[in-house]
């Protein structure tokens, strides 16, 4: 069920000529450890401007849109959610157009999914992701991705922490060392 529903998103986004990748449980699937989820994330390169288009993409694949005023929802969140229907999985779809998720997308692993092409956001852009949503499985998360990727680009992901550090006013660069830290001891 994840799979069509993974070559369904990617197909239609290709079609409508918006970049995208997939984050969150299903792009850990790629680079972590196997976990449990019952969602799909897709962060979108484009801004909320082109939400009339999603929203006819979504009605034409017969999603169900999760909020009752898509457009102020999207205004206030940059994330419209949908439900497809046939399987119960929710889609999230994330509005983008920040610095970071332009040159983020097109850096995307491209792997084959059935009978389609999918992009997956690259280990490294996954590691920013999740210490940014920062709940206690998306930690884990990090920590299994650090683990079982040991060529992963720190320097990367330390350069655009920083920046977020800077707008979002946290520490996500130490976060990050530390859990770059405790992975490399326990390679020794």
């Amino acid at each position: 069920m994840f799979e069509e529903l993974l070559e369904q998103i990617a197909r239609g986004l290709d079609s409508l000529g918006i970049p995208y990748m997939l984050i969150g449980g299903q792009a850990v699937l790629v680079h972590g450890e196997p976990r449990l989820t019952r969602d799909v994330v897709v962060t979108l390169g484009a801004g909320p401007e082109k939400l009339p288009v999603v929203l006819e993409w979504v009605g034409r694949t017969g999603w169900q849109v999760l909020a009752d005023s898509p457009a102020d929802f999207v205004a206030r969140t940059l994330v419209l959610p949908c439900l497809e229907p046939a399987s119960g999985i929710r889609v999230d779809l994330i509005f983008s157009y920040s610095a970071y998720e332009l040159q983020a997308i097109p850096r995307a692993r491209v792997i084959t999914v059935g009978q389609t092409q999918v992009r997956f956001a690259s280990a490294e852009d996954l590691v920013i992701h999740e210490l940014v949503a920062g709940r206690p499985r998306d930690i884990d998360d990090v920590r299994s991705i650090v683990l079982k990727n040991p060529g992963l680009d720190a320097g990367y992901v330390q350069l655009w922490l920083r920046e977020l550090d800077k707008g979002l006013q946290e520490d996500f660069v130490s976060r990050f060392e530390e859990l770059w830290s405790r992975s490399r001891k326990a390679d020794c």
